[in-house]
């Protein structure tokens, strides 16, 4: 059930974030190695209930993908991060 719920957040932000990512053909996600088996399944989910493009998954660890996602908005930048842990002060 808990994999449920998650793989549920997940495409609720996959789809929040296509919007964002609309000058580019999919959506991008970097982060946690612990969520990306879930993040990459939720990915696929989307494209075969929807027909789009799957969002772009990697795993970049929870602490390189916050880095990442930081570094900007836009184009050359992930749409979204996922996180196995909660945020440390020092990454606010």
């Amino acid at each position: 059930m808990k994999s449920l719920h998650i793989t549920a957040s997940v495409l609720a932000m996959v789809a929040v974030s296509a919007t964002a990512a609309a000058a580019r053909d999919q959506v991008r996600v970097v982060g946690s190695s612990t969520v990306f088996p879930y993040s990459q399944a939720a990915a696929e989910n989307f494209a075969n209930a929807t027909g789009m493009s799957a969002p772009v998954v990697e795993s970049t660890g929870t602490g390189g993908g916050m880095k990442i996602f930081c570094e900007g908005i836009g184009e050359g930048f992930p749409d979204m991060t996922g996180a196995s842990r909660a945020m440390k002060k020092s990454e606010y």
